[in-house]
């Protein structure tokens, strides 16, 4: 009897950002990253197998309500995904996809990571088979969405950069480890100009692009050690250097990618004005105009009030460490 499964899996945010592929087709990065597994912004997908069928069915949740076709682009991702899914368990069968999220797609916030974490782990539990997560890690990886590789797994996680196909993301801490707080600053929903997968395929061509792989070791080492010890005043500018670089090489590629907003600055600011005040936040940023500001559970109130009053920001979205992918009873279809 071919199943039916739900999952809902988390997005991350990068600490240590994935930026640029020495194989695009296969998702091996250049170099590591290392993120924080998020709790609310998450994708929630229904998968069940379709017997007799000759094509798969993918079905978004609309914004009016209630299950509708996909998009083409986005059901040729989806798709794209089935057929590696079904190599790899050795099946033939179609699948019916359903899915839906609790946060705007398209917009930097890693919609693609736990939108293809859910996928490959719904395929899985459909077909009744057990797996590690470092198995998960490499079939969510295989998307194309490097970033699912770490949606996997909860806590603090690092996805290596070994050049390996069989490489996979790995637990380094767990949730429980340290209640840090995401508070993201939305100030654009639309759907990015350049994709991400886009950015990575241009980040080699950045004159700056070197540079910053030499710096990555130390990075890593200093950010690793930060949330170790718990040190905010360790971690935050690692953190915010990291996340600056990235869009360096971004609008430095050729062509140049701009995909901060006036918003994006003020909130920028505002993250640095609140730390020289005495709160504990960092701001980061993914390839989008959204700001992702990192802060410790005492801060979080006073950090939502200040972003409350920015004119910029349409709305803030309040998350924090969360403890990775589930099976959920609540299908969509």
């Amino acid at each position: 009897m071919i199943g039916k499964a739900t999952i809902v899996a988390p997005s991350n945010i990068a600490l240590i950002k994935y930026w640029g592929t020495r194989d695009l087709n296969r998702t091996l990065p250049f170099n590591p990253s290392f993120s924080m597994t998020l709790r609310h912004c998450t994708t929630r997908t229904t998968v069940a197998g379709i017997e007799d069928a000759v094509t798969d069915e993918v079905l978004v949740q609309g914004l009016e309500g209630g299950l509708q076709a996909a998009p083409e682009a986005f059901a040729q991702g989806v798709v794209s995904h089935l057929d590696k899914l079904r190599s790899w368990a050795e099946v033939a069968h179609r699948f019916r996809v359903a899915t839906e999220n609790s946060f705007p797609m398209g917009a930097g916030l890693a919609s693609s990571a736990s939108g293809f974490a859910a996928l490959a782990l719904a395929v899985v539990e459909s077909l009744g088979r057990e797996i590690s997560p470092e198995t998960a890690s490499r079939l969510a990886r295989h998307s194309g969405s490097g970033s699912a590789a770490r949606s996997v797994m909860g806590g603090y996680v690092e996805w290596p950069a070994d050049g390996s196909e069989d490489g996979s993301a790995t637990q380094v801490f767990p949730a429980t480890h340290w209640d840090l707080r995401d508070v993201v600053a939305i100030l654009d929903t639309s759907e990015k100009r350049v994709s991400s997968r886009a950015g990575h395929k241009l980040a080699e061509t950045s004159p700056y692009f070197a540079h910053r792989l030499e710096q990555l070791p130390r990075r890593l080492r200093e950010v690793r050690q930060a949330v170790a010890d718990r040190d905010f005043s360790r971690l935050a500018p690692m953190v915010e250097e990291e996340a600056i670089d990235l869009h360096l090489i971004a609008m430095s590629s050729k062509p140049p990618i701009f995909y901060w907003r006036p918003g994006s600055l003020a909130v920028l600011a505002l993250a640095r004005e609140l730390r020289e005040n005495g709160v504990e936040v960092c701001s980061t940023m993914d390839a989008g105009a959204n700001v992702h500001l990192i802060c410790t559970s005492a801060a979080e109130e006073r950090v939502v009030a200040a972003l409350e009053e920015l004119p910029e920001v349409q709305t803030v979205i309040r998350d924090g460490v969360g403890n990775g992918p589930r099976i959920d009873d609540q299908d969509l279809f």
